[in-house]
């Protein structure tokens, strides 16, 4: 494997050199620059939680009768030519989280990678992204819901290692890739993860497909048989009209452990209404099933968790008021006296600026 990729390198040294001589009489390309800001901020109260208990399941929102920082975040995108690089940086709890196996400066770096264009069909990219896994995003301004889903929480958040993105012509393209272990931006594991994405679109991109997977060892188990594990995820994305939209993600992953297979699962749809440009409903919801303590969560239950969000726009701050009903198989949450009960209910307002 190693002399595979040592190779591929070479090769691919050796095109961008010679394409690098065969273009110098051309006309140097243009560098672009892009920048991009937000802050989001938010205050939550669970109905129900006893003092020290915050009835929360779910990232980034894990706080109890709080005004609570979200995230400072910039973003760099270069390019120039066949070259571009990316620099994303957050600052904040949702940084901390979503880096969470990260230590020291690692921990504020939400994206760093470089591409390179091979050709008008097939790109490059090496570093640390964003997972492609899932509908729901890190950064809050590209959500509308602020509060996080199961799906999101337990799934993969970033990846760091060498992807290809290729087009297969119309609206369909492929990514694949290698990866080290799922959310790690460093690691001494000689276990890597496969991933891939297939996509598709309408002609008019009013329906979206994306077909997601991720995959590999987790080394040997204690009983000497390898463990593995295996993760496939759909993103259905449609346009209704100017005011109606509907998203679909479904995800369920697979580990095999000592010879033994369990799973988790996840299914939520989002109903979109914007009765303006000013003002826009969402309502999502969640069937999370976690019975078998597959997820690092380890539940032992499944959740239906419904959530409604306004999203009010003024200007560039956006303010969500938002309304959320988790209720579980078991008794996953506590109420006043500490008792524990199988549902919760809360409220939160947060505040999201992009600049």
């Amino acid at each position: 494997m190693l002399k595979k990729i040592l190779a591929l390198t070479i090769a691919f040294s050796g095109f961008i050199s010679l394409k690098a001589q065969t273009d110098s009489s051309k006309k140097a390309p243009v560098a672009t620059n892009t920048f991009t800001a937000s802050v989001d901020a938010y205050y939550r109260s669970s109905f129900n939680a006893p003092v020290g208990k915050t009835n929360n399941l779910t990232s980034f929102t894990n706080s109890q009768n709080s005004f609570e920082l979200g995230m400072a975040s910039v973003r760099w995108d270069h390019s120039i030519g066949k070259i571009s690089a990316t620099a994303d940086l957050g600052f904040g709890r949702r940084a901390a989280e979503f880096s969470y196996n990260d230590a020291g400066t690692l921990v504020a770096i939400k994206q760093l990678y470089v591409s390179y264009a091979l050709t008008d069909k097939v790109k490059l990219t090496m570093g640390k992204w964003a997972t492609h896994v899932g509908f729901e995003l890190l950064d809050a301004y590209a959500n509308r819901n602020y509060s996080m889903s199961y799906g999101f929480s337990y799934g993969p958040f970033f990846h760091t290692g060498l992807k290809a993105d290729i087009s297969l012509g119309g609206k369909s393209a492929l990514m694949i890739g290698v990866a080290n272990p799922t959310d790690n931006s460093t690691t001494t594991s000689t276990n890597k993860v496969a991933i891939a994405q297939f996509s598709t679109s309408s002609k008019s991109d009013k329906f979206k497909l994306f077909l997601n997977y991720q995959g590999g060892s987790l080394g040997t188990g204690t009983t000497g048989s390898m463990n593995s594990f295996n993760q496939f995820d759909l993103v259905l994305n449609g346009v209704v009209s100017s005011q109606f939209g509907i998203n679909y993600d479904g995800t369920i992953a697979t580990y095999k452990t000592d010879g033994v297979s369990k799973s988790w699962s996840s299914n939520a749809v989002y109903f979109n209404y914007d009765p303006s440009s000013k003002l826009g409903w969402t309502l999502r919801g969640e069937y999370f099933d976690d019975k078998k303590s597959a997820s690092s969560g380890a539940f032992g239950a499944s959740v239906f968790a419904t959530t409604l969000s306004a999203n009010i726009h003024i200007d560039n701050l956006t303010i969500i008021p938002e309304l959320r009903l988790d209720s579980g198989s078991s008794d996953l949450f506590f109420k006043s006296g500490g008792t524990a009960t199988k549902s919760t209910s809360g409220f939160l307002i947060a505040a999201v600026y992009k600049f």
